[in-house]
């Protein structure tokens, strides 16, 4: 496990409609779906206490008290809520949050995004890869081939020296964005009041040369409907299994 020195340096996303989910979503928000029978939010927030994070904001919109609830009792890691009265997309739900969260950098995951950890822990990758020297963005990237269920032209290239360019006009990109990332706060400065995308922050980021790429080694799951949830469960089953296995077989770590 990674030690944390920051009480509250991470942040879920939990705010979105989850449309193409429904009718499960009709009567419950998408990071509260189980997958693997546990909550998508409960999979992040577990991985962020292996992480060794002992705070984390989770923000919440669409049927947000029923989010609000279910994290109410947890203590590893403690969870602040941010809610939202109106939507106000993903960048605009993190600059919202700011004071809530790290001076240096933020990390911050979807809470309905699903992966297996590869060799090492895919947060604890991210944290020792993060150079605020260098970098005001990392974004974890998978490819485009090896995502289950992904069936997207992709977002990005990824450069020889770790930096990303966007697809731009090309037909196609051989990485995707996972939803996982480091942030610096500073990328929010001068961005609108209200909803944004975090899209705003990533092109500031990229035009100066400072938003690199960091390939995830583990498997991804794309779960955006309910035709995909059932499908995925019993290869995700089956992911987690062998990942159980890699654990114990390196005594836990």
């Amino acid at each position: 496990m990674t030690g944390n020195p920051h009480s509250a340096q991470a942040m879920v996303l939990a705010a979105g409609l989850g449309k193409r989910m429904r009718p499960i979503t009709d009567t419950m928000p998408k990071p509260l779906v189980p997958v693997a029978g546990k909550p998508m939010l409960d999979h992040v927030l577990d991985k962020l206490a292996a992480a060794g994070f002992d705070q984390a904001v989770v923000n919440c919109h669409y049927l947000g008290q029923m989010i609000v609830d279910h994290v109410a009792a947890r203590s590893r890691p403690k969870v602040v809520t941010s809610p939202e009265n109106d939507l106000l997309e993903t960048g605009g739900g993190v600059k919202k949050a700011l004071p809530l969260l790290d001076r240096e950098a933020i990390l911050i995951a979807n809470a309905d995004v699903f992966w297996t950890e590869g060799r090492d822990a895919l947060f604890d990758r991210l944290i020792s890869a993060f150079d605020p020297d260098h970098m005001d963005a990392l974004l974890a990237i998978y490819p485009v081939a090896d995502g289950y269920g992904y069936d997207g032209a992709g977002d990005f290239f990824w450069q020889v020296d770790g930096r990303l360019k966007r697809r731009g006009d090309a037909p196609s990109a051989p990485y995707f964005f996972t939803g996982v990332q480091v942030l610096s706060p500073r990328l929010f400065e001068n961005t609108p009041d209200g909803a944004f995308s975090l899209n705003v922050v990533y092109d500031k980021a990229l035009a100066a040369g400072r938003c690199y790429g960091l390939v995830h080694d583990g498997g991804h799951f794309h779960i955006g409907t309910p035709e995909a949830l059932s499908d995925s469960e019993p290869v995700i089953a089956k992911a987690l299994e062998i990942e159980r296995s890699k654990q114990a077989a390196s005594g836990g770590k």
